[in-house]
């Protein structure tokens, strides 16, 4: 049975062990003396006669009482001495027996509650059958446990897929994982590789299975939302499509020089079409976003945002000169690229070292204005504010409107209506008064004229938008590409691509879905207790001044915890809402075509409609005025679902939301609280002790952002455990799986979990796993000692 203390932020659970299955809970055997007086005398008559008959087996039943008394007595007098007592110590003997069987019994059953953690969690633990459950309990049978591996359970959680090099453990001597054989190191790696996703694909997994789901009555949105999903994957038809698609589209447009077939079409005409109709953007980038300067004052107005492009050629940036250059290494095999996609295209071989060549001198050109987000942060370039009149007459134009910018602008965020003194934010003046000079000597260049240099070069970037949509040979001639400019990563798989791309055109649709599927009160109530528990935290931490901790406080204490619960559209709105849209099984590219036009009129809709904007892809809370918006893509399954034990939903998703909190609210913490110095080094003196790196030379100190970072997790630890406590205190019943007891359960399943990438990651210096060990230094918390036996200095550790 759980016990609670007194005081609320102190947790102390011991709990049965899971290495010896926790016996059936009848009524309880009871000494003979306990029993009821007719059952015992009962007892005892059935030992008397059963002894009698054993010791005269040939004696007959009384026929009377007189008839009895006169065998007796001749029976006393004709037996010799010795069998006398016979029949006394036959009784003595069955009693003692009797004794026995019941102090074995009792001892049994009081050692078998001992070496399960004692009476504290004595409860019959009741499993968990439903099907979600039963996948996890599939699941943790497969992984490791820390309380029957405590000497490396840790080193291969998250082996080497983090990036810090090699394993932890590796080259120690002596340590365990230099000891094991070949087998061992593929079952971990197998183990490794069945841990629960991170957080982003677990919600992508999640939103699969609505996609390819097929119960259920669907409105025709939904059925859109499907159907696209399904061309997606439907490799074959794009396969036998081969380049035919674009070549049409190409034709659409007016067609290119490449082919020989160009009607020369309007520059502005054209790059306003790209926008609009195809979410392309080839010399400047566009999107919406608020100002930074307006949020502080409680403004939430959103505006257009004009970026430089994402430029299709390699470049490299130059500190010393602070521009960005194309190396030759990197250009060769960009241009080998860019001539296969003209081959793939069917283009003449006469023209295409000629287009191309133009294609690459022109992105160079422009490339130089291009610089990274830190250079032009450092140089005040971010979120330059000016009227799109002031845009198109700016003096460094020398007046020359080369970009319809009003026109363009319309034409990308039609169907609303813009004028010049309409605001915008720039992000990078300098490149756009490079690229409208670069664009107009290119314009200005007759003799280029009917070969149509920059046409061909919004075609290029045309092509890169809808290289989603075109067949394996294009998608092959892109990776050859970034392998050989040193990028290894791999292939994302196709269901993942698909998934994201619906998101892209559908998110309506999915967070219509998704919200049907998210189970909010258990959601909310896992958001509350672990805000409560986050509170009492920083109640404990040892500030360096009462301004410091008053400063948190107010801040902390004027936050609204809430799960995201944006006014949704119904079936009805979202089946008028793409009721012009048609989608065809198998026609990827003609759906994908509609799917770009989706996704811009949904950029308009940012821009008209001042309300936040729904990332249905977020899976991290974030702050809104002075709410915490917990989006509905952190509850999804394996990380969590209502059918779970709460343990395990603690234990991973709890976890989850009170570092994301620590991490959003106290960004600083290390400068304000002692409390982070100190637990960060006592949680790495744990950590070099257990793997006997104390006093070797290869041990190093924390850097404070390691110090915070493994606060922070170790925290969010204890904060997970004590807002489970908290639950066990309104809801004392809680189910199992495979029969752990509610702490084991919980650390088990925060062991599965912690591989989550986070951009805090390479500041851990540890396995996060660990902090189970760390964590189980306290007296009675965990349900056995966490001890490895092989280590003599271990049994020094004490609390953090």
């Amino acid at each position: 049975m759980i016990r609670m203390t007194e005081t609320p932020t102190e947790i102390e659970l011991s709990v049965q062990t899971s290495s010896e299955p926790e016996p059936e809970r009848g009524p309880e055997l009871q000494p003979l003396s306990h029993l009821p007086p007719n059952t015992q005398n009962l007892h005892q008559a059935q030992q008397q006669s059963q002894l009698q008959l054993s010791v005269l087996p040939q004696q007959q039943l009384p026929e009377s009482n007189s008839e009895h008394q006169d065998q007796s007595q001749f029976s006393e007098e004709a037996k010799p001495v010795w069998t006398h007592h016979r029949k006394q110590l036959c009784r003595f003997v069955g009693i003692c027996l009797c004794a026995v069987i019941v102090g074995l019994v009792y001892f049994t059953h009081q050692n078998l509650q001992s070496r399960s953690g004692g009476n504290k969690e004595a409860h019959t633990v009741t499993p968990c059958l439903s099907p979600a459950c039963q996948w996890a309990s599939a699941h943790l049978s497969m992984s490791m446990d820390p309380f029957t591996r405590p000497c490396d359970y840790f080193l291969f959680s998250c082996g080497s897929d983090w990036g810090r090099g090699r394993q932890r453990g590796q080259g120690i001597p002596g340590h365990p994982q230099n000891q094991r054989g070949q087998s061992d190191r593929r079952k971990d790696r197998r183990l490794r590789e069945e841990k629960i996703k991170d957080r982003k694909t677990a919600l992508l997994q999640h939103l699969r299975e609505i996609l390819e789901s097929s119960g259920g009555p669907a409105g025709s949105a939904v059925q859109k939302a499907k159907g696209f999903y399904h061309s997606c994957l439907d490799i074959r038809s794009i396969e036998e499509a081969r380049e035919e698609p674009f070549l049409t589209l190409i034709q659409n447009l007016g067609g290119w020089a490449v082919s020989g077939q160009w009607n020369q079409s309007d520059f502005n005409s054209t790059l306003g079409l790209l926008m609009r109709d195809y979410a392309t953007f080839p010399f400047f980038n566009l999107y919406v976003g608020k100002d930074p300067k307006e949020i502080g004052h409680g403004t939430n107005r959103r505006y257009i945002q004009i970026d430089q492009p994402d430029l299709l050629i390699p470049i490299e940036w130059n500190s010393k000169i602070e521009k960005s250059q194309v190396k030759t290494e990197t250009l060769r095999p960009f241009l080998a690229s860019c001539q296969r996609y003209l081959d793939l295209l069917g283009a003449p071989l006469s023209s295409n070292i000629i287009h191309v060549g133009m294609f690459i001198s022109l992105s160079s050109e422009l490339a130089v204005a291009a610089a990274p987000l830190h250079y032009r942060l450092s140089k005040g370039q971010l979120y330059q504010r000016m009227t799109i009149k002031e845009l198109r007459v700016h003096k460094q134009q020398n007046q020359a409107p080369l970009i319809d910018w009003l026109g363009c602008l319309q034409a990308a965020f039609h169907p609303l209506s813009l004028s010049e003194d309409d605001h915008v934010l720039l992000h990078n003046l300098p490149y756009i008064i490079q690229m409208s000079r670069t664009v107009g000597k290119w314009l200005n260049r007759h003799e280029l004229s009917a070969r149509g240099p920059l046409h061909t070069y919004m075609i290029f970037n045309l092509l890169h938008t809808l290289m989603p949509a075109l067949d394996s040979r294009f998608s092959e001639t892109v990776r050859n590409l970034s392998v050989a400019l040193g990028n290894n990563e791999g292939v994302v798989p196709r269901w993942k691509s698909c998934v994201m791309e619906t998101e892209r055109g559908f998110d309506s649709v999915l967070t219509h879905l998704l919200s049907e599927r998210t189970a909010r009160t258990e959601a909310e109530e896992i958001i509350q207790n672990i805000f409560s528990s986050f509170k009492s935290k920083l109640q404990e931490q040892k500030w360096t001044d009462k301004k410091s901790f008053k400063f948190v406080m107010k801040k902390v204490e004027a936050i609204i915890p809430k799960l995201w619960t944006k006014e949704e559209m119904n079936a009805v709105a979202l089946d008028l809402l793409f009721s012009k849209v048609t989608i065809s099984r198998h026609n990827f590219f003609s759906n994908y075509v509609q799917l770009l036009s989706l996704w811009q009129k949904r950029q308009s809709k940012h821009l008209s409609e001042q309300a936040a904007v729904d990332d249905i892809l977020s899976v991290t809370p974030f702050l809104l005025g002075n709410e915490l918006i917990f989006p509905l893509g952190m509850f999804v399954p394996p990380l969590f679902h209502p059918t779970y034990p709460r343990a395990m939903n603690y234990g991973v998703v709890g976890f989850l939301i009170a570092k994301d909190i620590l991490h959003l609210l106290l960004p600083d913490i290390h400068t304000q609280s002692k409390t982070v110095h100190a637990v960060g080094e006592c949680v790495w003196a744990h950590y070099l002790t257990v793997t006997e790196k104390a006093g070797r030379g290869g041990a190093f100190s924390l850097s404070a952002a390691q110090q915070q970072e493994v606060w922070v997790q170790y925290s969010a630890l204890q904060i997970a455990l004590q807002a489970y406590h908290r639950s066990l205190k309104n809801h004392p019943s809680d189910t199992s799986l495979s029969g752990l007891s509610n702490t084991h359960l919980f650390l088990t399943s925060f062991s599965q979990v912690n591989c989550d990438s986070d951009p805090y990651r390479e500041f851990m210096p540890l396995e996060p796993s660990f902090l189970i060990t760390a964590i189980c230094a306290k007296p009675n918390l965990c349900p056995t000692n966490l001890q490895c036996t092989s280590n003599t200095q271990q049994h020094l550790l004490n609390p953090c």
